[in-house]
This record gives C-alpha cells, sequence and structure tokens, in this order.
C-alpha cells in the first residue's frame, strides 16, 4: 500500500494536528509526572480525548513518579497487556488490573 500523494496544503494541515497531538500528550504527561493528573484520571481522560486516548500505555506509565521502563514493562507483561497496546485500546479488566497495580496504596513500601 502507498502513502497517498498530499497537496502542500494538506500536508502543512497533517503536520500541525500532529504537532498539535504531539503538545496534548507532553501536556498530559507532564500533569501526571507532577501528580496533577492520577493514572485513572488519565485513563477516563481517553475515553474523551482522541489524541489522549491514542497514547500508549507504556508512555503513561513511563511519565509516573518512580516508574520507569522496566516497571512499566515488566507489569504490562505480567497483567498481559500488549507493549504497543494503546490507552482506549484497553479492556474494562485490563483497565482494572492496571489501575490497581498502580494504586498509590499497593505502591508504597
Amino acid at each position: 500500500m502507498s502513502v497517498p500523494e498530499l497537496s502542500d496544503d494538506a500536508r502543512r494541515a497533517a503536520l500541525k494536528k500532529a504537532a498539535e497531538a504531539r503538545k496534548v500528550r507532553a501536556a498530559v504527561k507532564q500533569q501526571l509526572r507532577d501528580g496533577e493528573l492520577t493514572l485513572a484520571q488519565v485513563i477516563k481522560k481517553a475515553d474523551e480525548d482522541e489524541i489522549i486516548g491514542k497514547t500508549r500505555v507504556s508512555a503513561v506509565l513511563e511519565s509516573m513518579p518512580r516508574i520507569g521502563k522496566k516497571t512499566a514493562r515488566r507489569t504490562m507483561e505480567r497483567l498481559d497487556i500488549s507493549e504497543s497496546r494503546r490507552l482506549r485500546g484497553l479492556g474494562d479488566r485490563q483497565r482494572a488490573r492496571l489501575l490497581e497495580a498502580f494504586d498509590p496504596r499497593n505502591l508504597q513500601g
């Protein structure tokens, strides 16, 4: 399947849309990192906002305080969540297990 040819205006519009999406995702991840948002709030926002819904679960987890790439990947593996899974693609049970795994009460100690 070949990439469709875009006019200059269409290309500029696509680039602008992509830049805006990156900006929104970066802002949400920063709010999560700063403690302004919780994982549960981000997951809820994913249902309402298409851009956030297309964010990879691993990127969100890695943005959480004290959670690095290894912890995020190990937890996703343990919960049987694909590394390429996006927030909007999580099933109800996956969401529940993910929220339980990263519940602040379970992380202390």
